[in-house]
């Protein structure tokens, strides 16, 4: 085995493997040398339209969830490194560049090119999946910088920050009357909580101290005054700080923060499940249904389902133990996507899109934009193809300087990974029937430390040697 290789996955259908390694094959048409346009490993992912090589903030955090799974192909670091060479005497990094002249591009609608704040997010996986502790170490400084300049800059007097609606990309989201963003802010308390724990990575108890003390200021802030008891939702705040009525995918972000308390978060699952509000057939619209702006065919950010925002609720559910919720709404999520790849009934080829319908199968559409679902949209749609496939569909969160791998299976089904390179380990996790009854393959080139929770009835932790082995899930 080739260590350059992509893991391999194994699910009983066909249909999610083939989609897993359609993407990975389609990926190297966009990892290109922004000077000349053409194909390079030596370059930045980047979506390339009008003949422009924009790097976006928000592209870059998100597909590093899915690049950590490539084997090192393509290195999930290099688009998250650009942005950090071009940080400002000031803290700042802008939210999109030009990378012919690597200037930073700002328009009337976010003259200081602000973006999501998620780079601890992104570093901290990055960590658990490269284990290393230099890079926590050299990219602290620029990120501390980062955050002294969104609060020198975005930071009120009510301990919420304001920014302007693009920064969150929710462009035409029905939001215009919104001062304080709860995403926005709900994305600050995420990366001060991850600031946190790189402090712990780095054993700096006062930087862990610091920035622990922001997230649990914001989640304050955020639970008396954007929580609405009658909605049971999180609300955008206007300039008077009164809470507006709309409820977008922007409401989910504090799950993803650990926000809200236990009886807030199952409120917020209500919705999810409710078909009138965020359950619709494709889960999750980026507008509640029952919204007068909501729109069947998604109009961009007025019901349209971004893959992104789909893996932010589905992370959020993780931290509060609803894996099966997640799964199944990873799994219907995925069967949408490939219909969109595979449309009955057209005569047109399908691919992988920027955005899909909320209430029935294919594309979502806008008669505004016509470049609006941009095409084979990989940025956005390897988050589900890829990273929901083996974390949330399989089941597996790996960790490696933890040197852990942990498996849970809701169903027992064939399933596993193969061939999945951790550092200078090489693993391979498989499930299948033999005569005997369910068994366990397992390959490793090192130890390390396996935990199985099998339909939350069986859970056990072992240490796998180097070599092969099995083991039969009903001796667990």
């Amino acid at each position: 085995m080739n260590k350059r290789d992509f893991p391999k996955v194994h699910f009983y259908d066909q249909d999610f493997v083939d989609i897993y390694d359609k993407t990975w094959s389609w990926l190297q048409d966009y990892w290109l040398d922004p000077k000349t346009g053409e194909n390079s490993v030596e370059g930045y992912f980047l979506y390339s339209s009008n003949d422009e090589q924009i790097i976006d903030q928000f592209e870059t955090i998100f597909s590093s969830f899915f690049l950590v799974y490539s084997n090192r192909n393509y290195p999930a670091n290099q688009n998250l490194d650009y942005f950090y060479a071009r940080q400002e005497e000031s803290g700042a990094i802008r939210w999109k560049y030009d990378c012919k002249t690597n200037q930073p591009v700002t328009n009337a609608q976010n003259p200081e090119g602000v973006g999501m704040p998620l780079f601890a997010w992104a570093e901290f996986n990055l960590f658990h999946k490269s284990a290393n502790k230099k890079r926590v170490k050299e990219v602290m400084v620029i990120l501390e910088k980062y955050m002294e300049w969104i609060d020198a800059t975005f930071k009120q007097e009510n301990g919420l920050y304001t920014c302007p609606l693009a920064a969150t990309t929710m462009t035409n989201s029905p939001r215009s009357q919104a001062k304080y963003l709860v995403d926005f802010n709900s994305a600050l308390a995420i990366n001060a909580l991850y600031m946190s724990q790189l402090g712990d990575i780095l054993n700096d108890k006062d930087l862990s101290f610091k920035y622990k003390r922001n997230y649990f200021s914001l989640k304050t802030r955020i639970n008396s005054m954007m929580w609405n008891s009658e909605t049971g939702f999180y609300h955008d705040l206007d300039e008077n700080c009164e809470k507006l009525r709309t409820k977008t995918i922007a409401g989910f972000w504090p799950m993803l923060a650990e926000i809200p308390n236990e009886d807030k978060a199952d409120r917020l699952v209500d919705h999810l499940l409710n078909p009138c509000t965020f359950g619709t057939d494709h889960p999750f619209p980026s507008l509640s249904a029952d919204e007068p702006e909501f729109n069947e065919d998604g109009n961009e950010f007025c019901g349209s389902v971004y893959p992104p925002f789909t893996f932010v609720v589905i992370k959020g559910l993780e931290r509060y133990q609803k894996y099966d919720l997640a799964r199944e709404c990873a799994i219907r999520h995925l069967y949408h996507i490939l219909d969109a790849l595979f449309p009955e009934g057209s005569h047109s080829k399908g691919d992988l899109w920027e955005a899909y319908a909320p209430c029935k199968s294919g594309v979502a559409k806008s008669a505004d934009n016509p470049e609006f679902p941009k095409k084979r949209y990989i940025h956005y749609t390897g988050l589900s193809t890829i990273a929901l496939m083996i974390e949330n569909i399989i089941g597996l969160a790996i960790s490696l300087p933890r040197k852990t791998v942990d498996w849970t299976i809701p169903n027992l089904e064939i399933m596993g990974i193969e061939n999945l390179s951790l550092k200078r380990n090489l693993i391979t996790i498989l499930s299948n029937k033999s005569q005997r009854g369910w068994e366990i393959h397992m390959e490793s080139e090192k130890l390390y430390y396996f935990t199985i929770n099998i339909l939350g009835e069986k859970k056990k932790t072992l240490p796998i040697p180097s070599g092969k082995c099995s083991m039969l899930i009903d001796k667990l």
